[in-house]
């Protein structure tokens, strides 16, 4: 495991609908600031490139693209390549006529991974395909990397997932909008599952949100990085400001620091004599 400090960011920005030259040049723009702060794997937002609240079923067509060899994440590569930066970007993918909210990740040696978004949300259930990778794990030089999708960080099982298969780091390109009865003075809903999922797991966590109002869609920004033990070592973000925010950590701090006292190791203590290790109760498994 590699001992040397990694700067992480994450940038919030407001991807215009259906403008996927305007949207690629930001991120290009953005990449080249984070490169310049020294950052060595970005996070950008959800659905980066295209806008997130889709008319049709054919607008969203329109706007997906095949994945590795589309424009967008050829243009990642390409910006990676040479800025010598991993990239976690979420992009609107189609493969076999099928659509997906999806991931893509890149480094300087090229295509890393895809992971597809597992948990739809809203009308995303009228475009999209529930995600069919699973949560795949990238061993990188860095360490090892994982992607959730927003909704996604509702679900403890998939962290859980990625926790078992050894993730250091979990990127989350996001597009948080507000959830109902949200209290004034508490912190986001989602920052409070992202913290909690860092701490119960063990792992950073890296997420990214967008920021503006879409069709009259407001999203929330509050961009975060949480360390290992759950709390927040840059961000959150503001709330509506385009921003990038970064932090300098040491992904071996998910394994070596993972013990909370003498006693107790979150992912040791699982009583898998309850229940297995993804978390679904010791009997024959269900689809729902």
């Amino acid at each position: 495991m590699n001992k040397k400090k990694t700067r992480v960011g994450c940038v919030q920005f407001e991807p215009i609908i259906g403008d996927v030259n305007s949207n690629n040049n930001k991120i290009l723009h953005h990449i080249k600031v984070a490169h310049d702060k020294g950052i060595e794997i970005l996070v950008l937002p959800e659905l980066s490139n295209s806008g997130y609240v889709f008319h049709s079923r054919e607008e969203a067509f329109n706007l997906a693209e095949v994945v590795p060899d589309g424009t967008t994440t050829l243009m990642l590569i390409e910006a990676a390549t040479k800025h010598k930066i991993i990239i976690v970007a979420g992009i609107a993918e189609v493969h076999n006529g099928a659509l997906y909210n999806s991931a893509v990740a890149v480094g300087p040696n090229g295509y890393i991974g895809k992971f597809r978004k597992n948990h739809l949300w809203g009308a995303e259930n009228l475009f999209f395909e529930p995600g069919n990778l699973g949560v795949p794990v990238w061993h990188t030089p860095h360490g090892r990397i994982s992607a959730l999708i927003c909704y996604d960080a509702w679900f403890p099982e998939v962290f859980r997932m990625a926790a078992i298969q050894g993730a250091d780091l979990i990127c989350i390109p996001t597009n948080w909008v507000p959830m109902p009865e949200q209290p004034e003075g508490l912190p986001l809903m989602s920052n409070m599952l992202i913290m909690s999922a860092s701490h119960s797991n063990s792992f950073f966590i890296a997420a990214a949100d967008r920021i503006g109002t879409e069709r009259q869609q407001l999203f929330l920004g509050s961009s975060i990085i949480t360390a290992s033990n759950g709390w927040p070592v840059a961000g959150p973000a503001s709330k509506d400001k385009e921003e990038l925010i970064f932090a300098d950590i040491n992904l071996s701090d998910a394994r070596s620091k993972r013990s909370f006292n003498s006693f107790n190791q979150p992912l040791r203590d699982r009583r898998i004599d309850l229940y297995d290790e993804y978390v679904g109760a010791d009997i024959k498994r269900s689809w729902y």
